[in-house]
């Protein structure tokens, strides 16, 4: 008889692991504590497939002592703290705890995996790493924290579709839940203050990034990150990237960079930088880090630069959603943090109206709003950091308009209009907030601005 599993969580990454566990011959159970109609829906499902489920489950010892048979193994949804006190209960027990990476990880060995990390730019890397690969002709799929959960293509493997590579997005949480994964090619983009709320300190969550790094076989970093260059020491293997010059990274040789909107390697110039036509010097490094991926992929550089002039771009990233009355419309609503925030900002020229709210995180605001003062004509804050936010800008000495509206139905008409009484080239929503106060996710809030700037007369 196989040993037990319970799976906490029916989101989208518990579904995955039920499903994969459940393939590979696990006796599985699902646990979760929302029994809403949407839970009902996908615990039917699993049912259908054979898979228990017990709904209005909290994370307590008793939810899993209830259980017929004491389990081998707890895989963990990403949102619950891996060092919860239950969590530490269950180990205690004689219960493996691991998240639902790792599960994905195990029953795809075989194929190679990218990961993917950082505090910012590893949506647009892993989006565009997988579109180059596919460009290219390579079967790349891209899941992890964006697209298909980990499971999810690791049972497509299973079911007999084995990628050529799987181009996976990490997160800190992922990462830590993950202890074994270790992928053929590991990237890192970015590492500023961020999930502190629930890592508490900015060296332990530089540690989770760092062990995925660490456990890859080849380790590609970002040389304008000045957290990653100022601990260059520790990854004397690394292949290094800038999206400046080649003698600007101090006692770094680096892999690729940028001579004169040309990019360029020991050998000579490879193509024009210009070939990704996507705005701000933060996405010139995601293209610099998404090359280098793609070469040790053994892509051409003209199959490279080809995919690069296809590219879409990603949704909720600084994504351009139209044109009015001579104002640019820009989504960033996956723009969570002061530092993502600041990115966009950075990206685009003067002057702007920028809708920002939500969810506060802790973080250092003093660069944000360095830039808001320069670029923005007016802010308009929404949601729950609206006092926080009012509070910030007047102890910065901001001197452009500050508008507030309770939800982004009124934001964005207001917005517009402000736009045009300012004289602004754009309109942007870059929130530096969580969603959490109002929508479930960023992307939900970022489709909400789209429609409503589609409504826009």
């Amino acid at each position: 008889m196989q040993d037990p599993v319970v799976v906490v969580g029916l989101g989208r990454s518990g579904m995955g692991a039920a499903r994969l566990l459940a393939a590979r011959g696990a006796d599985v159970c699902v646990i979760e504590r929302n029994n809403d109609a949407g839970m009902q829906q996908r615990a039917s499902l699993l049912l259908s497939e054979g898979i228990q489920v017990e709904l209005g489950q909290t994370l307590e010892l008793e939810s899993f002592t209830a259980l017929p048979r004491w389990p081998a193994l707890a895989v963990v949804s990403p949102g619950i703290r891996f060092d919860h006190p239950v969590l530490d209960q269950l180990r205690d027990r004689g219960c493996a705890v691991v998240g639902e990476l790792e599960v994905a990880w195990e029953a795809s060995k075989g194929v190679p995996w990218i990961g993917i990390t950082g505090t910012n730019g590893k949506t647009t890397v892993t989006s565009l790493v997988g579109h180059l690969l596919r460009a290219g002709g390579l079967d790349a799929p891209v899941s992890g924290n964006i697209g298909a959960s980990a499971a999810e293509q690791a049972l497509a493997c299973l079911e007999g579709s084995r990628p050529d590579w799987s181009v996976v997005e990490l997160s800190s949480y992922q990462i830590e839940a993950a202890p074994s994964l270790s992928p053929s090619i590991g990237v890192w983009t970015t590492l500023t203050p961020d999930h502190l709320d629930r890592h508490v300190t900015l060296e332990r969550y530089r540690s989770i990034k760092a062990s995925l790094l660490r456990r890859s076989r080849i380790q590609i970093l970002n040389g304008d990150d000045p957290d990653l260059l100022h601990h260059a020491a520790e990854w004397p293997d690394a292949r290094w990237v800038t999206a400046g010059p080649r003698d600007g990274l101090k006692g770094i040789e680096p892999h690729l960079w940028i001579d004169g909107d040309q990019i360029c390697d020991a050998t000579g110039v490879l193509f024009p930088a210009t070939a990704l036509a996507m705005p701000g010097r933060h996405n010139r490094q995601n293209l610099m880090l998404s090359v280098a991926v793609a070469r040790e992929c053994g892509l051409t550089t003209s199959q490279i630069e080809s995919g690069c002039r296809t590219f879409p771009g990603v949704p909720h990233r600084l994504e351009r959603l139209r044109e009015l009355r001579g104002v640019t419309f820009y989504n960033d609503s996956k723009a969570t943090n002061y530092d993502a925030a600041l990115v966009a900002l950075q990206a685009l020229e003067s002057p702007l109206v920028v809708l920002a709210g939500g969810q506060a995180k802790r973080g250092e605001p003093g660069a944000w709003l360095s830039a808001l003062k320069q670029k923005a004509a007016a802010v308009v804050l929404f949601g729950e950091a609206t006092p926080t936010f009012r509070e910030l800008l007047g102890a910065s000495g901001y001197s452009g308009r500050i508008e507030e509206r309770k939800h982004l139905d009124a934001a964005v008409p207001l917005a517009a209009q402000l736009a045009g009484e300012l004289g602004a080239t754009a309109v942007l929503l870059s929130p530096a907030c969580a969603s959490f106060d109002q929508y479930r996710d960023f992307e939900v809030r970022g489709d909400h601005f789209r429609q409503l700037v589609e409504a826009l007369a």
